[in-house]
């Protein structure tokens, strides 16, 4: 069986690594020049705390050993699904009796006036990281659209950089998907003490201003930010175009069921391009687990792919913040356990004497306890009064 896996993220590399294992013809092509890499970890390369070598997940060698035909700038321009054939953008043919999408997805780019200025980055590859550190060498002055977890991640490595960085964000506070305005609070704090992060919010963006150069960023009240480059971090877009131009099925992601095939049994997805029961990823995790599920459909094997509990964990080191489930739902009673001088803060959402979301700030230690009960919707009546205590009082209870 041959097959071709199309886009070498995390996913697709597993998925590739996972069926040439089992004997399978693999070619795994990746548009990026470059090894199969964990692209989780770009934000070290941007503060320089690691090489690009660093991050390489399946070195040439081991690509080798595995049996797996590795194509790096190999961009698959058309999908031929009556003929078994894939036209690369060389134009070169690659023939499949079984595809794997794993194309993840595209930064957005806003459309404002001066995007298209030398300096304004989007945060998505490593090309992407290392013209970002060149521009923030010497104390440049930056700015970041988005404050998100992608957004603040590349704020917080800027700023380790050397950047003086200001985070301009349209809600009032940071990780507003994530974390309620408590924790958002506390984490703007934080991030200023300890990353000498400026934030700016709520603010609307209106444009980027330079001449050869971006020179400041204009929001929408007039206020204009001085700076030499922008970062703009403000959302992930699933790279379906491919999929679409091959007469598959598509919503925001590639429509797959619950064995990761698409519309075409013949053609699976994982990943950030995949939509599973109107849901689409964008964290490493959920990418795994379908990599292992499509896997075991081509191999003829049973398990379908069951989703878990969304999480985000911000990866800035010293600064613990983590939450699962819903946010503040209207529809929930709410725990809350806060101590401000700490520096500690949770609050649990309940809905039906279950846990459905919860918020950790500056102690994540239970957030498998809480992830636990998320996922099993176990009844917590038994010792509510010690939920947010955490695992052990909980459990003693």
């Amino acid at each position: 069986m041959r097959v071709l896996v199309i886009g070498a993220g995390p996913a697709g590399a597993r998925c590739a690594e996972r069926l040439a294992e089992r004997g399978a013809d693999v070619t795994l092509a990746g548009a990026e020049p470059a090894l199969p890499y964990d692209r989780v970890a770009l934000g070290r390369v941007l503060s320089g705390e690691a090489e690009v070598a660093a991050l390489i997940t399946h070195d040439a060698a081991r690509l080798r050993g595995l049996g797996i035909r590795f194509r790096a700038a190999t961009r698959i321009a058309a999908l031929d699904r009556a003929t078994g054939r894939a036209t690369t953008a060389r134009g070169e043919t690659i023939a499949w009796d079984r595809a794997v999408f794993a194309t993840g997805s595209d930064a957005v780019r806003l459309p404002l006036p001066g995007a298209d200025l030398p300096g304004v980055f989007v945060y998505r590859s490593i090309a992407d990281v290392q013209a970002m550190r060149r521009a923030a060498a010497g104390g440049g002055r930056a700015v970041v659209i988005g404050g998100g977890l992608l957004g603040l991640e590349a704020a917080a490595a800027l700023s380790v950089a050397g950047a003086r960085v200001t985070v301009v964000h349209a809600p009032g506070w940071p990780m507003e998907r994530q974390l309620d305005p408590a924790a958002g609070a506390l984490l703007a704090r934080e991030l200023g003490a300890k990353r000498r992060l400026r934030f700016v919010m709520p603010a609307k963006t209106e444009g980027i201003e330079g001449d050869q150069h971006v020179r400041a960023l204009r929001l929408a009240d007039g206020t204009r930010i001085a700076c030499d480059l922008v970062v703009m971090a403000v959302g992930i877009r699933p790279a379906v175009a491919l999929a679409r131009e091959a007469g598959l099925e598509v919503n925001r992601g590639i429509v797959v069921d619950d064995a990761m095939r698409s519309s075409d049994a013949r053609i699976l997805a994982i990943g950030e391009c995949a939509e599973h029961r109107g849901q689409v990823c964008g964290l490493v995790a959920p990418a795994l687990a379908m990599a292992e599920a499509a896997t075991a459909t081509l191999l003829g094997e049973s398990r379908a792919y069951a989703a878990r509990p969304d999480t985000a964990a911000l990866k800035v080191s010293g600064i613990a913040v983590w939450s699962a489930g819903e946010i503040a739902p209207a529809d929930a009673e709410a725990i809350t356990l806060s101590d401000e001088q700490a520096g500690l803060y949770r609050r649990l959402w309940l809905r039906g004497g279950r846990l459905v979301g919860a918020v950790l700030y500056g102690d994540t230690a239970d957030a498998p306890f809480y992830l636990d009960l998320l996922a099993s919707g176990r009844a917590v009546a038994p010792f509510r009064a010690r939920l947010a205590f955490g695992a052990a009082f909980a459990e003693a209870a």
